[in-house]
């Protein structure tokens, strides 16, 4: 078994600097957990607190049901794999792939079929006698992580190892790491800076800030169900839109006004999720409004059957995805393109701005006023102050 325990975990460094603060986290045998967060939020810290290869300040690590506080990294059974890829350049594949085996004197006959066995799994039969200089960055990769494979550990540990890579590289070793956790059937804890790796890799998702746990869920519920706005706003790309609204109307049909006098209606299946909705209602309390750009639409269709979600919009700037459309967007459609002194506007500053992602095909074009409309089932709304959650979502 390979399950870990991670109970009230601190990192303090001289000089009083914590890096990770009550960490607690059950990962159980055989899951793809994913540390993601923006530099400098603790996780790769926390990683290496799990190799043994930062102290523990306070708090309690279980590997198997074994303490491991002061366990050494080798007689942990945990393999890492590096951002660097950390090959010895004087050694062939073969060698670098093997040469943890020889350290614990594992027979020769065991050590050829390990490295053998792991080569296959990953492709990389035909490298086995080239000399980490003559390979590719992906293939080194790979001859990273086979180092890793032959000694069989019970916990892979790997740390931002799609980092170096093109973009290809990088969405092709992603699938290739996900099939190896199949295949192996063991604990993988990946850390990554990069959403996308974390959405389409982990059974679940860990997010960090500040050395803080913010979040932990499978990438879908994160994506649907952010407990607070930091965690709406770094999963999804474009990232969520956020604007400063209040809320008037009834109970059952509550209308949140944004933007430029733009204003939307809650259908009552969807009040019914806010926690409490009479400290928000008809009180002019500002509270923060999230749509994510996917739930923007300009079909006529869709506007037809949504109109208490419509308001109007002027494109300032239209991006041809080819699989996809983003319109950016201004809520004040009425203003000039400058500023009074004859500066242009920055996009940056205006507080009105929001990001559509609309259909390929969309004809829409820069300049134009339009329509858009929200799907009203998955907007998001947080308080102003501590920026959690104010929807209690309920089960469909």
């Amino acid at each position: 078994m390979a399950d870990l325990q991670l109970k009230n975990i601190y990192k303090v460094y001289p000089g009083g600097v914590t890096a990770v603060s009550d960490f607690t986290l059950d990962i159980k045998d055989k899951e793809f957990i994913v540390f993601v967060g923006p530099s400098g939020c603790g996780k790769s810290t926390t990683l290496r607190m799990i190799a043994g290869l930062e102290e523990i300040s306070k708090g309690e690590l279980y590997i198997g049901g074994r303490i491991m506080n002061d366990v050494v990294p080798k007689d942990r059974d945990i393999a890492m794999v590096f951002q660097n890829y950390a090959l010895y350049p004087h050694m062939s594949v073969y060698d670098n792939m093997a040469f943890a085996l020889k350290l614990r004197r594992v027979p020769r006959e065991q050590i050829d079929r390990r490295v053998q066995e792991a080569a296959r799994i990953l492709g990389i039969e035909m490298y086995l006698s080239r000399k980490p200089k003559a390979l590719s960055g992906g293939q080194r990769q790979r001859v990273a992580l086979g180092r890793a494979i032959v000694r069989e550990p019970k916990v892979f540990l790997l740390d931002e190892p799609l980092s170096n890579l093109d973009a290809k590289l990088r969405a092709q070793m992603r699938t290739e790491i996900t099939k190896l956790h199949n295949r192996l059937a063991t604990t993988f804890i990946y850390v990554t800076h990069d959403q996308v790796e974390a959405m389409t890799m982990g059974t679940r998702i860990v997010v960090m800030k500040d050395g803080f746990m913010q979040q932990v869920d499978t990438p879908q519920n994160l994506y649907d169900f952010p407990a607070n706005k930091f965690v709406a706003g770094f999963l999804g790309t474009p990232q969520m839109n956020f604007f400063d609204a209040t809320m008037t109307g009834t109970k059952d049909a509550p209308v949140i006004s944004f933007g430029k006098d733009q204003q939307v209606t809650l259908s009552k299946e969807k009040a019914a999720e806010i926690k409490d909705i009479y400290a928000l209602l008809n009180t002019g309390k500002v509270f923060t409004f999230g749509v994510r750009p996917d739930d923007i639409h300009d079909d006529p269709e869709f506007i037809a059957k949504h109109k208490d979600t419509a308001f109007k919009v002027k494109v300032d700037v239209v991006e041809k995805l080819g699989a996809e459309t983003l319109l950016y967007c201004t809520l004040d459609h009425d203003a000039a393109d400058v500023n009074e002194d004859g500066s242009i506007k920055s996009i940056a500053d205006d507080t009105t701005n929001m990001i559509a992602r609309v259909d390929s095909r969309s004809t829409t074009g820069r300049g134009q006023v339009l329509d858009l409309a929200i799907d009203i089932r998955h907007i998001h709304m947080f308080d102003k102050e501590t920026e959690t959650t104010l929807l209690a979502y309920l089960p469909e």
